[in-house]
């Protein structure tokens, strides 16, 4: 198939950009999303033009750095699915397609379509982990956790962190990102140790780094690849309720 690309380039952040179009990019459509990109960057390298830059490590859906707007939309077209795991076959020949960069204030442009995403890399410095002196560790199997629970948990440590979320909502939030951290641990034994300290700081940080409010559009949940459920962001306003009373109870018993 040939396709027409309309790809954002900006040299960096200081840029203006603007998007290019490149006319008759072959494709296969066994082909994924990130190897058609490769192979116009092989056409541009060959005629000494700077190729694009773009995201991208495991190309297996696990490491989340891939993400980029496909047609305006995270991730592209296909449901629960990442850059590097769309494949070309969901695309027409003559397709005309639009890539551009996540956009946020918080994911500022590096390079064409590579954002800075270590807004989120603070977050999880600032509480995302558990750091309490537990001794040796035990066998996991070993600790009682409530099936219902720990699927729960597990839900929402599958977020993998790539940001579609924040570039889906039209607040550029980052909620369910920061829920996702904050539930997975709150729902954990291991976690209750520092439950209270863990979710004030966590969005103390998100508010530090310039992220929208959550309204509860619901449009990060629809574009996750991981498909968090927004009912994280209630568990974590429920948390940070919670210590709140907490904290407030334990700053009159001082005095």
């Amino acid at each position: 198939m040939k396709l027409t690309l309309k790809i954002w380039r900006q040299d960096g952040p200081q840029d203006t950009g603007a998007l290019v179009t490149y006319n008759n990019v072959e494709a296969s459509e066994d082909m994924s999303f990130l190897e058609m990109l490769d192979v116009l960057n092989q056409r541009l390298i060959e005629q000494k033009e700077k190729p694009v830059a773009f995201d991208h490590d495991c190309r297996e859906g696990i490491c989340g750095t891939c993400g980029m707007m496909i047609d305006g939309i995270p991730h592209g077209p296909l449901h629960a699915t990442t850059t590097c795991q769309l494949h070309m076959r969901h695309f027409k020949d003559g397709d005309t397609i639009v890539i551009e960069p996540f956009r946020a204030n918080a994911f500022p442009v590096v390079k064409d379509l590579v954002v800075n995403r270590t807004s989120f890399d603070r977050i999880i410095e600032s509480g995302g982990y558990i750091s309490v002196d537990t001794g040796q560790a035990p066998d996991g199997n070993v600790i009682p956790i409530e099936r219902d629970q720990a699927s729960r948990a597990f839900d929402a440590a599958a977020c993998i962190g790539c940001g579609a979320c924040v570039a889906a909502c039209p607040n550029a939030s980052a909620s369910l990102f920061t829920a996702a951290k904050v539930a997975h641990l709150a729902r954990l034994p291991q976690g209750k140790v520092e439950a209270n300290q863990r979710v004030q700081n966590m969005v103390s940080q998100m508010n530090k780094e310039g992220f929208g409010n959550c309204t509860f559009i619901g449009a990060c949940e629809a574009e996750c690849p991981k498909e968090i459920s927004v009912a994280n962001i209630a568990k974590m306003n429920r948390e940070y309720i919670k210590s709140s009373f907490s904290s407030k109870k334990m700053s009159e018993q001082k005095r």
